[in-house]
């Protein structure tokens, strides 16, 4: 009878364990159906973007991105932040020939090719001690702002490089509630519709702030929830706590979407906070709230259909772009992974997007890049996280 039991006893798990895996498969097939119902943009890194530089250059810390009217790709780094060994021929006497600091401001074509470049002190205005953000408006103009200590002025260039205007003076700020002068802003939209500059103010200040685009005047600001800006001192984040009432430094970004709300980065809080064009407070999203440090949410940009269905968000300590519905701010998935590979990051700061829907993503500290990830349609989201998207055909 012991035999006929054993055997009895092994049939039976053979039909458990066959019944169990067909469950699991079954349960894994449905969440990958399931999860094919959700559709959302997908990417592959472009490697041999942009072409290499002319003259030996380098670019240093790279802070910011923005896509103009033809497609043309503009960057602003600091020159500044490369090391030594990176710039020896202006050693004194030279010790080597290689290499040299780029202009701080570089644009490219869609080719990759450098067709512009500019930028640094000048007569007649206050160059940033610390350049932050690039923003190319409607109109063709440049914008850039400045985090270094007393940058407390935005200035506003044509493509040349020639100086159109500067709002604020160094070393002038009166704090988040000053109306003539920033204080170490991070980054700029210019709203088409009314021709405003919104201002993301920053990395002492903890405000939006708003001024005619054309004439420098101011309008109005805001804070956290809209609340008047406070620039008493709130401590580390604590993912743990309630949420804080006004912004921590820096406020890193105030993207403005075609139905008229203006998205900002509150960046150490973990948090997006939307606002309408008046400074009321619509809805947040904390994303990754745990991440200590430098914070998680950077930059936005928006997908290029006429509804921007999505919005893009770099993730600087993370090392990913999260792919997000615009509406209900829910993340669909991401890609991206730590590296210095194409298609990794080191420091994703900046991120936007062109005609075509492709991205363009900039990285500081020792990141120093531009990359290109190229728009491949819209696909199934099979998975939370994507990784480094490297190009199918390049993988076989």
């Amino acid at each position: 009878m012991k035999p006929k039991r054993n055997l009895f006893i092994g049939v039976t798990l053979f039909v458990l364990l066959a019944v169990l895996a067909v469950g699991q498969r079954m349960l894994e097939n449905r969440a990958i159906a399931e999860a094919a119902g959700v559709q959302a943009p997908m990417f592959e890194v472009d490697p041999l973007w942009p072409k290499p530089l002319p003259n030996h250059w380098r670019i240093g810390s790279t802070i910011g991105v923005s896509v103009d009217a033809q497609d043309h790709v503009w960057i602003i780094h600091r020159p500044e932040t490369l090391q030594e060994k990176e710039k020896y021929p202006l050693a004194n006497p030279p010790a080597a020939s290689c290499c040299f600091p780029a202009s701080p401001v570089l644009e490219f074509d869609q080719a990759g090719n450098l067709i512009g470049n500019w930028g640094g002190k000048g007569e007649g205005y206050e160059w940033p001690v610390s350049n932050h953000g690039i923003t190319v408006d409607y109109k063709g103009n440049v914008w850039i702002g400045g985090n270094g200590q007393g940058d407390a002025q935005v200035l506003k260039f044509t493509q040349n490089g020639k100086l159109l205007m500067q709002i604020g003076h160094q070393n002038k700020s009166q704090g988040s509630n000053d109306t003539a002068n920033f204080s170490r802003p991070a980054k700029l939209f210019i709203d088409q519709a009314t021709n405003e500059l919104y201002v993301a103010d920053g990395y002492s200040n903890k405000r939006v702030i708003v001024f005619d685009a054309d004439t420098g005047q101011y309008k109005r600001h805001w804070g956290a929830y809209g609340n008047k800006p406070d620039d008493t001192n709130l401590g580390r984040y604590n993912p743990d706590t309630p949420p804080a009432q006004q912004f921590r430094n820096p406020v890193h970004c105030a993207e403005l979407s075609k139905d008229g709300l203006l998205y900002v980065c509150d960046r150490s809080n973990d948090r997006i906070q939307v606002f309408k064009k008046d400074g009321m407070f619509v809805k947040e999203k904390f994303v990754a709230n745990r991440t200590l440090g430098d914070g998680s949410v950077w930059d936005i940009a928006f997908s290029k259909d006429p509804q921007q269905k999505y919005l893009y968000l770099a993730d600087g300590a993370n090392e990913k772009v999260y792919i997000i519905d615009r509406a209900s701010l829910e993340i669909l998935t991401s890609f991206g992974d730590g590296g210095r590979q194409p298609g990794q990051f080191y420091a994703v700061h900046s991120i936007a997007t062109d005609s075509k829907g492709n991205i363009y993503t900039t990285e500081t500290y020792e990141g120093k890049r531009l990359q290109r990830f190229v728009y491949k349609g819209l696909g199934p989201v099979t998975k939370p996280d994507q990784g480094t998207v490297w190009p199918r055909a390049a993988s076989r």
